[in-house]
């Protein structure tokens, strides 16, 4: 099997230094092994994706002397496999729709009968407010849940996958999937369009990705993954987090921040060698 890998940024900003060491990371990994470096722009968040950070991320990539296949996937495009894994959990019985706002999801999680609210890989865990509903009476202005505990009884057996980098595998076990990560949502309820989770995994296995290279920020979200390729009959890929490119304050780099954004440093004169010596590559 050919080791193929992809850097999947989000056309909502410039790339900064972390997103130089983990596409530089997985750039490494795929030419030492002889194998294969993907693009993807996950542009599902339409009201913050710009054409101009796009461009600007080809061109940053290409400055720091990366290359890769086309055509790139966009995730905009793909709405269509997104649907059909939706259709099929679906069917399976395992999703409901939810109209719940965050304000209502953070009352709920804190009324005194619950207890302190607890945070998982999406934020604050959802109380279950919407369970009841039945799949075929979602509305267009509705965001999808996976109900986790029927995903965990339609497997019957979780999955193990494979860790490597700076993160151990978490063990999945109904526990930690039902208290620790909950019913995650799979589509959202301001566009429609698939969140994260669901369209990653779509991804990852259209593209044949067999190692993720990614930050430990996602290490949380991995056994999400693993379930939904179990529950889409999908190939589970080896998962390698590597550790966060952080400022002098210890806070890791976000793309807000444009002192570390890569057209920054090119701006100064500094070289590709001497970008990469920043973060130790």
């Amino acid at each position: 099997m050919t080791f193929t890998t992809r850097f999947a940024p989000s056309p909502t900003g410039h790339l900064h230094l972390g997103h130089a060491y983990s596409a530089c990371l997985a750039y490494a990994m795929a030419h030492a092994a002889k194998g294969r470096f993907l693009l993807r722009i996950e542009d599902t968040d339409t009201a913050r994706s710009q054409r101009h950070f796009e461009n600007q991320i080809y061109d940053d990539l290409g400055w720091l002397g990366l290359t890769w296949e086309t055509p790139v996937l966009h995730q905009s495009r793909n709405s269509a496999a997104y649907d059909a894994a939706l259709h099929r959990l679906g069917q399976l019985g395992l999703l409901y729709p939810c109209s719940c706002t965050r304000g209502d999801i953070r009352r709920a999680a804190s009324a005194p009968q619950e207890g302190a609210p607890l945070h998982g890989p999406d934020g604050l865990i959802y109380p279950g407010t919407c369970r009841h509903r039945a799949w075929d009476d979602r509305a267009d202005t509705d965001a999808v849940r996976l109900d986790m505990q029927r995903a965990l009884h339609h497997l019957g057996a979780l999955p193990h996958y494979q860790e490597t980098g700076v993160v151990a595998a978490i063990p999945l076990t109904d526990q930690h999937m039902i208290t620790e990560i909950g019913d995650v949502v799979l589509a959202r309820r301001d566009t429609g369009m698939a969140a994260y989770h669901l369209s990653v995994v779509v991804d990852d296995a259209a593209q044949g990705i067999t190692h993720v290279v990614r930050g430990k920020d996602l290490a949380a979200a991995t056994p999400i993954h693993v379930l939904l390729q179990a529950l889409l009959g999908l190939p589970t890929p080896v998962y390698h987090h590597h550790a966060l490119i952080r400022d002098e304050a210890g806070k890791r780099l976000a793309k807000r921040d444009d002192a570390r954004a890569i057209a920054t440093y090119r701006a100064e004169g500094l070289s590709p060698q001497e970008v990469k010596a920043l973060v130790s590559l």
